[in-house]
């Protein structure tokens, strides 16, 4: 596989006012929704001309998909999708059309490696819904590398949940914290936080890293950290007798 360069529906990846993305609740991002289900909210909100012009480019991925020639037709769909369907619609139009083109590893990479950084952040998008393996997995690690809050969201959606190993996942709610990144855009937080006692002593250094230089401590930082914590009975605190206290 070639590396990579190391970069909602609601569908939007911008808050009302273009701001980078926010809290924005799981699953409203193109990662987390059904294809089908993405296209018909999409389809509903976009005008007729950006309409047509969906159906188009998506009926030429379907009928070409993969790759012909130094560049597919649906490569350049990619690249109209924010001129023609809006940047509060673009993810999803594209992450559409990597869909219906039955877009590869290879073929995400190349689209990655090449693309502009909204090009980018629609293939992390994607993977989800077109990879079940951890090929494309150095996307993922390559989006973590840099400091571009929204391909770092991007990259923490479902695929990551599923692939990254638990080393290179607690980086990236450590990164989530650096960066600024809401720890809402973490896929499966909760259950991969649970009781996880070496990111629990990871974010307690951190913490103390930041009070000893007297900055403030994260909010998102405090939950993550409460979702360490080990699950209590409810029947009270067995002792290694079997006795409950």
């Amino acid at each position: 596989m070639t590396q990579p360069h190391a970069t909602h529906v609601t569908p939007s990846t911008q808050d009302a006012d273009g701001t980078p993305a926010g809290r924005a609740p799981q699953g409203t991002t193109p990662a987390h929704i059904p294809p089908a289900d993405l296209r018909a909210t999409l389809t509903a909100e976009l005008g007729g001309a950006a309409r047509a012009w969906l159906d188009q480019a998506l009926d030429e991925a379907a009928a070409h998909p993969g790759s012909h020639g130094p560049i597919s037709v649906w490569e350049l769909r990619l690249a109209e999708a924010g001129r023609r369907c809006g940047p509060a619609h673009a993810d999803a139009a594209r992450v559409l059309v990597l869909h219906a083109a039955h877009a590869d590893p290879e073929a995400l990479t190349r689209v990655y490696s090449q693309g502009t950084a909204d090009e980018r952040r629609a293939v992390l998008h994607a993977l989800p819904h077109l990879v079940t393996g951890p090929d494309a997995l150095p996307l993922v690690e390559d989006a973590l590398r840099t400091n571009d809050t929204r391909l770092v969201a991007a990259a923490l959606g479902p695929y990551a949940a599923r692939h990254l190993d638990p080393h290179q996942w607690r980086h990236a709610v450590l990164k989530c914290l650096f960066t600024g990144v809401p720890v809402d855009h973490v896929a499966d937080l909760d259950r991969r936080a649970r009781a996880d006692a070496e990111l629990a002593r990871m974010l307690a250094d951190y913490a103390a890293e930041r009070t000893a230089a007297g900055r403030p401590v994260p909010e998102d930082l405090h939950r993550v950290l409460a979702l360490t914590e080990p699950a209590r009975s409810s029947h009270g605190t067995a002792d290694p007798h079997g006795k409950e206290s």
